[in-house]
């Protein structure tokens, strides 16, 4: 645990400028970049301290962005994808700009609604050797590409796998509209693309959610 710096004392909380909204430890927050055309820094606050003068200070560490990390953004990269890292700061509480929330990668799958405040993590990241904790995770479709929660995926009724419509030649309209799905291993051409019915109780082939 971080000690407090000579002079300081520990703070319970600290209550966002112009705002209501409270911040303790352990809390995810949006601080304000360092160049005002970019996206804010997003960090987990560890520690809050303040001076006998009322200024206010937060131990964070940060989430990096995909594009911020050793190979950038990829494909199976989500929107609102980002690393714990361990690269830890002391920051000025004044920069805190607003509160978020950092789901797991399988609570935020299962998130009806996706807002603005929502964002998920699946790996850590070492800024210092770029390297990803973990160094490995499941693949699907014929890509062999990990899960983008932005992207819908649809299941062979057969082997249970999961396909990008593009990768089996289909557009996302046309998955959507699938009563039955069959990958082309495991049946004709006929199988995979003609709609049947099925005891699916949606009546529609099972996907993965799409989100926008």
């Amino acid at each position: 645990m971080a000690k407090t710096r000579p002079g300081k004392r520990d703070a319970d909380s600290y209550t966002i400028r112009g705002t209501n909204k409270i911040v303790k430890a352990g809390d995810c927050v949006l601080m304000r970049p360092s160049e005002s055309n970019t996206a804010p820094y997003v960090a987990r606050v560890e520690k809050i301290e303040g001076d006998n003068r009322n200024n206010m200070k937060v131990r964070v560490r940060w989430y990096y962005r995909p594009e911020e990390a050793v190979g950038g953004r990829r494909q199976f990269h989500g929107a609102k994808e980002l690393f714990l890292s361990d690269h830890h700061d002391m920051q000025s509480a004044h920069t805190i700009e607003g509160k978020c929330i950092v789901h797991t990668f399988k609570n935020y799958t299962k998130l009806e609604n996706v807002g603005p405040e929502d964002y998920y993590c699946r790996f850590e990241y070492k800024p210092s050797t770029g390297a990803f904790l973990p160094d490995r995770v499941a693949v699907y479709c014929k890509c062999e590409m990990p899960y983008n929660p932005d992207d819908l995926m649809i299941q062979c009724d057969e082997c249970k796998d999961w396909y990008h419509p593009a990768c089996v030649d289909l557009t996302v309209e046309e998955a959507k509209q699938l009563d039955h799905f069959i990958c082309s291993e495991h049946g004709s051409d006929e199988d995979v693309k003609k709609p049947q019915e099925n005891s699916l109780t949606n009546g529609k082939a099972e996907t993965k959610r799409q989100r926008k």
